[in-house]
């Protein structure tokens, strides 16, 4: 059976975190893990200069998790936001573009799903304890869970086989609305956007995000979920 080849964009650390004086890309492996268990590819995509040719090369693309955009609000003064390089962000916005452009599958994770909103004129939360309504924390220990609630005629209903599931929490942004393109498909309990995919009446491409890190989630709702994005890509037919 055709493995799909899956591009997977890296993190950029300009900054020194993981060596000083150097520039490095990494990534967590639990991301090619989830993609070799469903039956792809992963393709690891560094930093370089023409992005949308590397779109041509991949079946689909996954936006993992990363770092953190920028605020543009006054934060309180125990807030501490790990900022996306520049460089960083506009390469993920190249690749999400182009993807779109050629109309193959995209999953979104976190930040992933983040940056896809944005990008289609959504709006974020950029730091989640500062806003004008009462949410729980989002950032828990890897271990933790909470619930969340899954519209029923959404694409990620239909591939969970449920409305109701417990996902794990690691972040400190969130979209607070969605832009014309999307729609908001999972919520948790205080009303977070937890899920958005694409409008069916826009398009019929293949485009979905989580925010939650299903990657890191040994369950039958993160494996439908992965097996989902690989059969998607598999039929694309973009290496055809």
């Amino acid at each position: 059976m055709h493995r799909p080849q899956i591009g997977i964009p890296l993190t950029l650390d300009d900054r020194g975190r993981w060596r000083e004086g150097r520039a490095y890309h990494y990534i967590d492996r639990s991301y090619a893990d989830a993609i070799d268990r469903a039956g792809g590819l992963a393709v690891q995509l560094p930093i370089q200069s023409d992005p949308a040719a590397l779109v041509e090369s991949i079946d689909g693309l996954l936006i993992p998790g990363g770092d953190d955009f920028a605020a543009e609000i006054e934060l309180p003064d125990d807030a501490v936001l790990d900022l996306v390089s520049s460089e960083q962000l506009a390469f993920d916005e190249a690749l999400y573009e182009a993807a779109s452009q050629r109309g193959i599958p995209v999953l979104g994770i976190c930040y992933g799903m983040q940056l896809m909103a944005r990008m289609r004129d959504g709006i974020l939360d950029t730091y989640l304890g500062s806003q004008d309504r009462k949410l729980d924390c989002h950032k828990l220990p890897p271990e933790s869970r909470h619930p969340v609630r899954i519209e029923s005629t959404s694409r990620l209903a239909s591939i969970l086989g449920g409305e109701a599931f417990q996902v794990n929490s690691l972040h400190q942004q969130a979209v607070r609305q969605v832009g014309p393109m999307h729609r908001a498909v999972a919520f948790s309990p205080d009303g977070v956007i937890e899920a958005i995919e694409r409008k069916e009446d826009t398009t019929d491409v293949w485009e979905l995000s989580v925010q939650w890190h299903p990657e890191k989630m040994a369950d039958d709702s993160s494996v439908r979920l992965f097996r989902a994005f690989v059969s998607a890509c598999r039929g694309s037919g973009s290496r055809s």
